[in-house]
This record gives C-alpha cells, sequence and structure tokens, in this order.
C-alpha cells in the first residue's frame, strides 16, 4: 500500500475509534463527490441536549506529515472544491478534520503492555460562511491548534447538531 493510501487509512482508524468511545454511528461514504468522507450519527437511545432525534455530521478527512504551524494555527491547503463544499449550508453539520502524523511511519503506532497508542493530532474547523474565493487551486486554510478533535468534541458536535445547529 502506498503511503498515501496508509494516512488515509490511519485517520479513518482514528475518527472510527473516537466515535466508538463517544457511543456513536460512524459510516463512510465509498465515494467522495461531495467532499465528506465519514458520517457520525446518534441513535435515539444517546442522551442528546436537542428536540432531534438521531442527529448527524458529516466530515471530510486530510492528513499530512507536513505540517504548517505557527503562532498556535495550523495552516493546510484545501482545494478549492473542497473548500467551497464545506462553506455551504447543508442540513447536516460539516467539518473538516485534518490529521498530522509522524513523518516516520514507524512512528505512527506504539505500544506497552496493555496499551496501543495513535500517535496523531488532529484538529477541526467548520468553514460554513466562510467567503468565496478567487483561488484557482487550494486554498489556505486556518485551524486553531485550540480545535483538537477528541471524543468530547465529536460528541459536542453531535449534541449541538441534535439543536440545529453547529460548533
Amino acid at each position: 500500500m502506498d503511503e498515501k493510501k496508509q494516512m488515509e487509512e490511519f485517520q479513518y482508524a482514528y475518527v472510527a475509534a473516537l466515535a466508538a468511545h463517544a457511543g456513536l454511528n460512524r459510516g463512510d461514504f465509498r465515494i467522495d463527490d461531495d467532499s465528506v468522507d465519514a458520517t457520525f450519527s446518534a441513535s435515539s437511545m444517546v442522551p442528546l441536549s436537542g428536540p432531534y432525534k438521531s442527529p448527524l455530521i458529516q466530515i471530510q478527512l486530510k492528513c499530512t506529515k507536513n505540517a504548517k504551524i505557527a503562532s498556535g494555527v495550523l495552516t493546510f491547503d484545501l482545494k478549492v472544491k473542497n473548500y467551497n463544499d464545506l462553506r455551504a449550508k447543508t442540513l447536516a453539520p460539516r467539518y473538516l478534520a485534518i490529521m498530522v502524523v509522524p513523518t516516520n511511519l514507524i512512528d505512527w503506532v506504539t505500544y506497552a503492555p496493555n496499551t496501543i497508542g495513535l500517535q496523531n493530532e488532529c484538529y477541526w474547523v467548520s468553514l460554513v460562511g466562510k467567503p468565496a474565493t478567487t483561488n484557482t487551486s487550494t486554498v489556505a486554510v486556518k485551524v486553531p491548534l485550540a480545535n483538537r478533535l477528541t471524543t468530547t468534541t465529536l460528541f459536542s458536535m453531535i449534541d449541538a447538531a441534535s439543536d440545529g445547529k453547529a460548533i
């Protein structure tokens, strides 16, 4: 498997672990026409604050070894097509998740007795309402490092969706 495919699979493994930990259902799209790689939903058994049952969120996943980080911000060059798809208003809230993995593949996973660790940082941002761009190739998206994608964050996204909102 080439390294790009390994990066894709690694990010799916990460969000799958978060979803399982949060008690959410996860689905993957085989075809990514709409800049959505994964969906997450909560069953009616999950206690949420909003009136809507079975809320859904959608996430575009990106992975990089060459993160541009400065002043507490990750800058990622996102294709214009993805940027436009993710900034549009949609019924299900959409987010961009950018995973930063170590440069060396061997460092992606660590092992200890009774433990396996996925070595990465994953950050999220909502692009809804961002301005149109005149760029033709990519848009430099800025993601605060405070926006770490965790189990708690993923659950907060679902909880907000149960109230018809995004975070």
